[in-house]
């Protein structure tokens, strides 16, 4: 076996599922890739809309006072982001909250991140008595609860499953002294079952399914019907299943082939695309209201990202006016971020007329 396959603690020719594959190459201590590597920015492996520009994140602390609002102002009123990154979008958040000092004052923000090298790197950034660094969501016991990952969970390891002949197969990775290669094994029922309890995957012969994302998710569901609340998501992904893989490793801003991707494990970043109609068919079926489906441009021009951007070029230079008109083209346009990404919010409130869905 490969000499940095069996640092990862993978036995020779033992099958490993995807899922599990991928959470010990991005998630091992000291070795895995997001405790080893800065992935953020022009000199990292990917950027992040955060990371484009603060517009994005402002007009998401917006939204965030939109909902606190229409909740009628509730005196604790708790924030979590899951995965913060390098704590871009939380630093402009709590200089963005300043200015509403009503809202400011109710406010407790939750930091949710499995990274000790990232968390390291987010308690450089931020600077808050408002923040909380957190390894579950335990201890959050009183007030309404807002949840939101900004490409939270297509960096949760997913399992993939072949059906041939209504049979269910189940990809792994065969780590031996050639180095890796892909094969099969037979599906548990348990997952077969899982699998089968939801329309959105009825007839596809290609499967991606979330069960580490659904778990995770199901920690959030339990907190959000005690307190109430909701949780938002915004991510890279599709409604209609593509029938076929849709994981990619990303190195310098790059697609690497997955062929290639023995040689730079743990140096790699690895997501897939999120089936927003799946993760809409589980909040359901956990009881939780599920607002449309919309595109990142729809939420971030129906919250007024545009206006906001004509009302700040006033005091810019010619030179940082273009800037942010680049960088908003990156956010908008439909070829980059703007309709490859979805948002989704799923809640438990009476309340059903949130801003930036219709």
């Amino acid at each position: 076996m490969k000499h940095r396959l069996k640092n990862f603690g993978f036995k020779s020719n033992k099958k490993i599922p995807v899922d599990n594959f991928f959470d010990k190459v991005l998630y091992k201590p000291k070795l895995g890739y997001y405790n080893n590597q800065f992935p953020f920015g022009k000199d990292g492996d990917f950027i992040t809309s955060p990371t484009i520009s603060n517009l994005f994140s402002e007009i998401l602390a917006i939204w965030i006072i939109s909902v606190w609002e229409k909740l009628e102002k509730p005196k604790k009123f708790n924030l979590v982001e899951l995965g913060p990154g390098d704590g871009s979008l939380t630093k402009v958040l709590i200089q963005t909250f300043k200015k509403f000092p009503e809202f400011n004052d109710s406010a407790k923000i939750f930091l949710y991140e499995k990274s000790s090298l990232l968390k390291k790197i987010q308690k450089k950034k931020i600077e808050s008595k408002k923040i909380s660094w957190i390894k579950n969501y335990n201890s959050i016991k009183k007030g309404p609860i807002i949840f939101f990952g900004n490409e939270f969970f297509d960096a949760i390891p997913i399992k993939q499953f072949i059906v041939n002949n209504k049979k269910f197969l189940e990809k792994c990775y065969l780590a031996n002294k050639k180095g890796l290669s892909e094969t099969f094994k037979k599906a548990s029922p348990a997952d077969i079952a899982l699998i089968k309890s939801f329309d959105v995957l009825k007839n596809q012969n290609f499967i991606e399914y979330p069960k580490l994302g659904f778990q995770e998710l199901n920690k959030i569901i339990k907190k959000i019907s005690n307190l109430s609340g909701g949780i938002l998501l915004i991510d890279y992904g599709y409604l209609t299943p593509f029938n076929e893989n849709t994981i990619q490793a990303v190195m310098k801003n790059k697609k690497l082939k997955m062929n290639n991707l023995q040689n730079h494990i743990g140096k790699t970043d690895i997501t897939y695309l999120v089936n927003f109609n799946l993760l809409k068919e589980f909040f359901k079926k956990n009881n939780l209201k599920v607002k449309n489906i919309v595109s990142q441009k729809f939420f971030l021009e129906t919250m007024g990202i545009i206006e906001r951007a004509k009302i700040i070029e006033k005091n810019m230079t010619d030179q940082q006016r273009k800037n942010m008109y680049i960088t908003l083209k990156r956010l908008l346009h439909k070829n980059s971020m703007g309709e490859l990404f979805k948002v989704i919010f799923a809640y438990n409130f009476k309340k059903n007329n949130f801003l930036g869905f219709d």
